[in-house]
């Protein structure tokens, strides 16, 4: 399976969000590789982790972030959820977890419903280890309008996450103290 071939079906290769989706897509899927190596790979599938490091952001498109060259009609907080869809949709409901489990640190089935943002009502939190690594990852850069996008630091990581609550810093923490700097 080649996640650039699937990102294509959804994206003109010519587009400004295509060329900052496989940027930061990259970078997320080599760094979690290489994290995933570090730590031990053990029971991680590291082919999987690259794939669905690769595809985790696909369905940013459906979403209205002009920013990023995305012309949808949903709130970004969808993207996981369309990225699900359209991985479900082609057989691969795995790496379509992913997608949804990813946003933020994860996202309680008590705070969808809070969010009254059309969420689906269940928890998308990540469990596997490949889910939390993505979802780690993926925090530590940015897609920003720019197809290099940023690289953050922990503190600018927390500082982020600290608008949706204290909670979400300290799972944030407890990941730091679990897998070191991506």
């Amino acid at each position: 399976m080649d996640p650039i071939e699937i990102i294509k079906r959804y994206y003109d290769p010519e587009s400004k969000a295509y060329a900052m989706l496989v940027n930061h897509s990259t970078w997320v899927a080599d760094k979690s590789v290489a994290l995933a190596k570090r730590i031990g790979p053990g029971s991680i599938d590291l082919d999987f982790l690259h794939e669905a490091a690769m595809l985790h952001d696909i369905g940013i498109f459906a979403t209205n972030a002009p920013g990023l060259d995305c012309h949808g009609d949903l709130h970004y907080l969808h993207h996981g959820i369309e990225g699900k869809k359209i991985l479900d949709a082609d057989n691969m409901p795995r790496h379509g977890l992913v997608c949804e489990r990813h946003v933020g640190v994860g996202i309680p089935k008590e705070e969808a419903a809070l969010l009254n943002m059309g969420l689906p009502e269940r928890d998308m939190l990540p469990l596997s280890q490949e889910e939390k690594i993505i979802c780690y990852v993926d925090k530590f850069h940015s897609k920003n309008g720019h197809a290099e996008g940023v690289t953050k630091s922990v503190d600018q990581v927390a500082r982020g996450l600290a608008k949706f609550g204290e909670e979400k810093v300290a799972i944030f923490q407890q990941w730091v103290k679990e897998f070191g700097l991506p």
